[in-house]
């Protein structure tokens, strides 16, 4: 085994942040400097290159490690990290795992009280601020397993995160293209067939136009699904969307925004350890959501294995 090194690993994405990655990041770097931080860094040049990254500088002996992005970033770099720690039964809390914010998509930091603002981020990780978040675990319906940080979801959380994931590759950035695949899905989108099991006990049967599961409560770009999810107090929130005319479902969408979706009497919400989705016929294998980036197709189980990571976090 590597010796342990001290020094942070910083995973840049030069693409996230409508490509200004680069420019914050050289001022960042002479930050670091300043604050008298040991680091490395390292380029991602393809999709899912930031797990193969985290997982070599894992084994290389490295246990503080950041990404330089947004939420998919994060997403990318925990799973290279997990990976290795289950393929090596070494445990994820050796780790430090931080972010500095680039990224268009910024919503994990939220939960974190990390700023959005690169100097004060870096401001965090010199003065050592971290705190425990919980890991969870998703098998999906092709026996992989992947490992989440922030939140996921099927239906209207899965097709609005893949509308936006389209826009980004185009080129399009901004605010207005979360906004822009909420339009969109609200009035394209076709319920599922589903049965949810929370820690073994049946809470829905039928169809339903979404479910969202959440360690933290902030996902696409601001909403909250689950807006009393808290990602170190050992529990998995979700909350279903059962079917029902859309004239009474429109009304609700503002409560997406002021974190009182449980408040409504059309949605179903709770709490669990290990959350099971199954489609009920074909057409309802609905593609998942992980931390912003679709992976794979249900059924779906999520869990909280009791592993967590020391995670960059500001003071309440």
């Amino acid at each position: 085994m590597s010796e342990t090194k001290t020094d942070w690993y910083f995973i840049v994405n030069p693409r996230a942040g409508s490509g200004k990655t680069m420019s914050e990041w050289v001022p960042a770097e002479h930050l670091l400097e300043e604050r008298g931080i040991p680091y490395v860094t390292a380029m991602t040049d393809h999709k899912k290159h930031a797990v193969e990254l985290a997982r070599e500088a894992a084994e290389a002996g490295y246990r503080r490690i950041a990404a330089v992005g947004g939420d998919g970033s994060l997403h990318e770099v925990l799973g290279g990290i997990c990976n290795w720690c289950a393929e090596t039964g070494t445990p994820t809390e050796e780790f430090c795992l931080a972010v500095i914010p680039i990224g268009s998509g910024n919503d994990w930091i939220k939960a974190c009280r990390v700023p959005d603002n690169v100097e004060q981020a870096i401001g965090l990780l010199a003065t050592e601020s971290f705190g425990w978040m919980d890991i969870v675990r998703g098998t999906t319906g092709d026996g992989r397993t992947v490992w989440m940080a922030n939140c996921g979801g099927i239906g209207f959380d899965s097709h609005v995160c893949e509308r936006v994931n389209r826009q980004k590759e185009r080129g399009m950035r901004g605010k207005m293209i979360y906004l822009d695949a909420l339009r969109y899905t609200i009035f394209h989108l076709k319920p599922i067939s589903l049965l949810v099991r929370a820690d073994g006990k049946e809470v829905f049967s039928g169809e339903a136009y979404s479910l969202a599961a959440g360690n933290g409560p902030y996902s696409g770009g601001g909403m909250r699904q689950v807006p009393l999810a808290a990602n170190d107090d050992g529990l998995l929130d979700y909350m279903i969307v059962p079917k029902a005319k859309l004239s009474t479902l429109v009304p609700e969408v503002p409560r997406l925004f002021a974190g009182t979706v449980h408040e409504s009497s059309l949605i179903l919400s709770g709490r669990c350890r290990i959350l099971e989705i199954a489609p009920l016929d074909e057409a309802s294998a609905d593609i998942i959501e992980f931390d912003g980036e679709i992976e794979g197709r249900l059924p779906l189980t999520l869990e909280l294995p009791g592993a967590r990571i020391r995670v960059l976090r500001g003071r309440a």
